[in-house]
């Protein structure tokens, strides 16, 4: 973030990676939607944005490329965001992503850090993207299953954004490669506070969990687990894939917001209302133990 003047700072961010569906259009739609995100977490609006890509000319066809780009301006036309430009580069790899610019001001930020005892923990998307989409690449995944995360993917956290600015959110992520857990550390790395979160209201895909359960388990997940296990307790009557799942790194994933109690209530109920229909309270800031998450 770099504030301009009293009223007025800017949000910069950028994300890219390799592709996750076949689909051109929607592994577009899906890369800008996450390239969005960070900036909707930080309770900015987006205003811009540039495209970055790397691809194959020599493998593989112009014309896929131009089907991505065409997937991310939908993205962002929806989002109310100009494509002021961007650069591709030649590479064995395919990938594509945005630098995106946002605006916010200065006394409205919000960040991953900030959370009180007392907090409740609400989040808007399920968690199960990582596994569904190893099982994809295993050519495992269901239909349904791949129609389901990929519309979860591609929905951008725009409303979920707005609405939380009417309530008094203390601190707010976007749930992304570090798994629910791992972005859940960041939040009381080196605070006085701690989580505890309540397993059975974790909203999840349930075909992750079937996935999981056949060992299709990516290695993103491995190295979560082993980065933050340290500051993480996980109660034995929570079932092992349920642990795999809190872990699972995720793709375009759901804003994890630290509300004030007596708001918990209202915020998940407006954000069901305004389509946000996964919204859910899945845990609680707590004074102790200090920089350590509890699950139950």
């Amino acid at each position: 973030m770099y504030q301009v003047r009293d009223d007025l700072a800017l949000i910069q961010t950028i994300d890219f990676f390799t592709p996750i569906v076949d689909d051109p259009i929607l592994f577009g739609q899906i890369a800008a939607a996450n390239a969005l995100s960070d900036v909707y977490a930080m309770g900015g609006n987006p205003i811009c944005a540039m495209n970055i890509a790397c691809f194959p000319v020599k493998d593989m066809d112009i014309s896929v490329l131009r089907e991505i780009f065409r997937g991310g301006l939908e993205k962002l036309r929806e989002a109310e965001v100009v494509l002021a430009g961007g650069h591709t580069v030649e590479d064995p790899e395919l990938k594509y992503g945005l630098s995106v610019t946002g605006t916010v001001h200065p006394d409205r930020v919000l960040t991953n850090r900030g959370a009180r005892p007392g907090d409740r923990l609400v989040l808007t998307k399920p968690l199960g993207t990582g596994i569904i989409n190893t099982a994809i690449k295993g050519e495992a995944a269901s239909r349904e299953a791949v129609e389901k995360i990929v519309a979860a993917m591609v929905t951008l956290n725009r409303k979920a954004a707005e609405l939380i600015q009417a309530f008094e959110v203390h601190a707010c992520t976007d749930v992304t490669g570090f798994g629910l857990l791992g972005h859940a550390c960041e939040m009381i790395e080196d605070d006085p506070i701690g989580m505890v979160f309540d397993a059975r209201a974790v909203p999840v895909f349930p075909e992750a969990v079937e996935y999981c359960g056949m060992g299709f388990i990516p290695a993103g997940l491995y190295r979560n687990r082993d980065f933050r296990s340290s500051m993480v307790e996980i109660d034995p009557s929570v079932p092992e894939f349920f642990s795999d799942l809190l872990f699972d790194p995720q793709t375009s994933g759901g804003l994890l917001i630290a509300v004030r109690d007596s708001a918990t209530e209202a915020l998940v109920e407006r954000l069901r209302a305004e389509g946000v229909r996964d919204a859910a309270v899945v845990g609680e800031v707590v004074a102790s133990p200090a920089e350590r998450i509890v699950v139950r």
